[in-house]
């Protein structure tokens, strides 16, 4: 029995964030089921490196503070991005600011990086390494709102968690802290990866150590921006990009009466645009990096669409809302029957399939 599709309509009477208050809590309980086990090989990859077991993972956004990536492990996932993490707590923006489009099954949050700050967040990202646990977790960092300098706060979230997270994540795209994307330019993006390369590779002089470094972008970026994109992280020598973020635009397909709320849409409205950006991005860097495709993903033929666009791991978050927790598992047998029925022996040999 699908313990989620009950409880479902009692949770549409709590309020979005108090909902997800609500399964943080679950997580942390011991009576939340492991749903892990052994996945189909077909499904096994390597990126950078690392053994995932497969390649469908958690976003960021979910667990802001790390303090359930294990538990989320346990759901299935291959690996679990924690974050966004700012280097001082702050607040986020007003409530509300979470909104299900139940009609539409997307979500509209404008957040504003609500944290608890790095000492908190690499307090539990130590603890867990301390305790032997083996799942893939990475550390998606960002800037205070009010910080007059953006490359620091950048610096030191790569400084805190370069020893203990398996990859980190710099996120430029969210539209939710003012002046974010402006990180995006050309100038300041080289500026600012050049700077966070350089503190990671200083903290970790060897770099078989090293855990990779990526950039987070937004699916708004035109094709001259993401042009720029492509060619500053050719250049700086960043290890991947996630494509990526939440959006801006209003699809006119939408029906909910929260359509109109500020913030940044997530959930199946966003797949299409994301994943036509994601094949773009793949032909700019020529294969030549691996991306992490997020946005829209509510199936495995959508897992599979982003990964034959150019994705070699994939993420979602919005869809848990509204599929549960047992939608990791489908997606996982459904992408694995997709790969078979098409010939492929593993993810890797899919990836770029529709842009080669």
């Amino acid at each position: 029995m699908d313990l989620y599709a009950l409880a479902r309509p009692f949770l549409r009477f709590v309020s979005p964030e108090r909902a997800h208050g609500l399964a943080i809590r679950a997580l942390k309980s011991p009576l939340v089921p492991d749903l892990s086990g052994a996945d189909d090989p077909v499904l096994a990859t390597r990126v950078w490196g690392i053994p995932f077991p497969n390649p469908v993972g958690l976003a960021a956004g979910f667990d802001k503070h790390c303090e359930v990536p294990d538990a989320l492990i346990r759901l299935g996932f291959g690996f679990v991005e924690a974050g966004t993490v700012t280097p001082r707590p702050q607040p986020g923006n007003p409530l509300p600011r979470l909104f299900r489009l139940d009609e539409d099954e997307a979500v509209i949050n404008r957040f504003g990086f609500n944290s608890e700050g790095l000492a908190p967040f690499v307090y539990r990202l130590g603890k867990r390494r301390s305790a032997g646990a083996t799942g893939i977790v990475g550390a998606n960092v960002g800037k205070n709102k009010e910080s007059e300098d953006a490359l620091e706060d950048y610096a030191a979230g790569v400084s805190a968690t370069c020893r203990l997270a398996d990859y980190i994540v710099c996120n430029v795209s969210s539209p939710n802290t003012p002046g974010l994307r402006a990180l995006q330019a050309r100038a300041e993006m080289e500026a600012l990866l050049a700077h966070v390369l350089a503190v990671r590779n200083a903290s970790i002089p060897d770099p078989v150590g090293r855990p990779p470094l990526l950039v987070k972008v937004a699916p708004d970026l035109d094709d001259a921006a993401l042009a720029d994109v492509a060619q500053v992280a050719l250049e700086t020598g960043v290890d991947g990009i996630v494509m990526g973020n939440t959006t801006l635009s209003r699809p006119e397909s939408l029906q909910s009466p929260h359509k109109a709320e500020a913030g940044g849409l997530s959930g199946k409205p966003l797949m299409a645009l994301s994943t036509e950006r994601l094949a773009t991005l793949y032909r700019m860097v020529d294969g030549k990096l691996p991306l992490i495709g997020v946005g829209g993903i509510a199936s495995g033929a959508d897992a599979y669409a982003k990964i034959r666009a150019g994705a070699s791991l994939v993420q979602f978050y919005s869809m848990l809302v509204f599929g549960g927790p047992g939608l990791v598992g489908r997606i996982k047998a459904d992408l694995a029957a997709r790969l078979k029925a098409d010939g492929f022996a593993s993810v890797a040999d899919a990836v770029g399939a529709d842009i080669r």
